[in-house]
């Protein structure tokens, strides 16, 4: 390899990184360890510039082709924590994603106990652009904190503060609601360092119990559900970029996207409501049903323990009685002997309170069903009473009252016929 190709060309721990097998640090590990050829040499040295014309060899396999860069956006709960691998034995957000994603890293870090957009990449370049100062995307978070602060002191914020040593850049930030003695705030920042809004609302006076990323430059949150992940389109990522950030971190938007491993039925199940775990994923609609049964071992299914002797709600054996109780047998339905009422059994339908047809047995004579009454008559009585109309509109026109019985209406309980006479006394006056 001539010093000019060394020159032009990448180094190597960055082309086994941008091929996805692995970060940086591992790749030069990798290399350390002597697992990586050049053109069928083992090198040591990570300080290697290489090109394309060069053949690269991961322990005696060629390396895959370069992927597409691809940005995903994800809503990262509660409790977990943005790394590869914690000491620790925290959850770790990548362990949450699903596993036909590519390898992903994450622009930035969110806290542990930080929720919402977190921006994932499986290009380190484009990653590190991103973070950069210099790029100008603006993080804004929303910010639950305890304590009283007026917005005169949150407006000094804007020509940035200087606390414990470490200078913070312009922060915007705004009172948006006071509930009692918690109070709602819009943060916004462009640097993002370290535990950088916790630090300054606690040099403020303020305790923050919630944070949140409500977007992260263009990028929104919106109605991403928690644990939910979704890719930014390619044509979307571009015109948000620009030409600039492209050229800069030397994007490649025209590779072709590697198929992987859909996740199993298992994972692609949803959390259940009713738990409701900050940790769990929720995986989106674009995954596709898996071809192929997945071989990875599951862990075996504990026995169900039977409830012996040893059951809380059981008697141990000593305590037990050593004569078995006996039910009383009171004789079945069917040997009920009572008689059925006279008559031929007929089948029958009920229905019940919901609805539903239930099939019966009826016993004795069937209902005596009214005959169908005269149509004729019922067409007579319909057309007297017709006639009974025009006679009563007839006489409203001409001026004539319908007749009224005169005399004093009788009450409807009083008995009728003429009143018995009864004789008066004569020494009464």
């Amino acid at each position: 390899m001539s010093d000019q190709e060394q020159k032009s060309g990448e180094r190597i721990a960055k082309v086994i990184a941008r091929a996805g097998l692995a970060s940086r640090r591992e790749a030069e590990e990798w290399i350390a360890a002597g697992r990586v050829a050049v053109n069928g040499e083992v090198i040591r040295s990570a300080a290697l510039n290489v090109t394309d014309r060069n053949l690269f060899t991961f322990d005696c396999e060629p390396l895959p082709e370069r992927e597409r860069t691809r940005l995903f956006l994800y809503h990262k709960p509660r409790g977990l924590i943005t790394t590869h691998a914690d000491p620790q034995g925290r959850p770790t957000i990548f362990a949450k994603l699903p596993r036909n994603l590519p390898r992903l890293i994450s622009v930035g870090r969110l806290d542990f106990n930080t929720e919402g957009l977190l921006l994932l990449t499986n290009d380190g370049e484009l990653a590190r652009a991103l973070e950069l100062p210099a790029t100008g995307w603006l993080r804004r978070y929303r910010v639950r904190a305890h304590g009283t602060i007026t917005q005169d002191r949150l407006d000094a914020l804007r020509a940035g503060i200087t606390i414990s040593g470490i200078h913070y850049g312009a922060i915007d930030a705004a009172i948006d609601r006071v509930q009692g003695a918690n109070l709602w705030l819009t943060f916004a920042i462009r640097e993002g360092k370290n535990r950088e809004v916790r630090t300054v609302l606690a040099h403020l006076g303020l305790e923050v119990t919630r944070l949140i990323r409500v977007s992260f430059g263009p990028f929104q949150l919106t109605e991403l559900e928690e644990g939910e992940v979704e890719e930014v389109r390619t044509r979307v990522l571009c015109e948000q970029l620009g030409e600039k950030l492209i050229a800069m971190a030397e994007l490649d938007f025209s590779g072709a996207v590697v198929n992987r491993a859909e996740p199993d039925a298992q994972e692609r199940r949803e959390p259940s409501p009713r738990k409701g775990a900050r940790g769990d994923l929720r995986v989106t609609s674009w995954g596709k049903k898996p071809a192929e049964k997945s071989t990875v071992e599951q862990r075996p299914k504990q026995k169900r323990r039977s409830k012996g002797a040893e059951h809380a709600w059981r008697a141990h054996d000593d305590d037990q009685p050593g004569r078995k109780l006996r039910r009383k047998f009171h004789g079945a339905r069917a040997d009920d002997s009572q008689p059925h009422p006279p008559g031929k059994v007929r089948a029958g339908s009920l229905t019940d309170r919901k609805g539903r047809s239930v099939a019966v047995e009826r016993y004795g004579k069937p209902p005596v069903r009214e005959a169908p009454r005269d149509a004729f008559a019922k067409r007579a009585r319909v057309s007297e009473h017709q006639d009974q109309r025009k006679d009563e509109s007839k006489n409203e026109r001409f001026g004539k009252r319908p007749h009224k019985p005169s005399g004093r209406r009788r009450a409807p309980d009083r008995a009728r016929g003429a009143r018995p006479h009864r004789p008066r006394d004569k020494g009464k006056s």
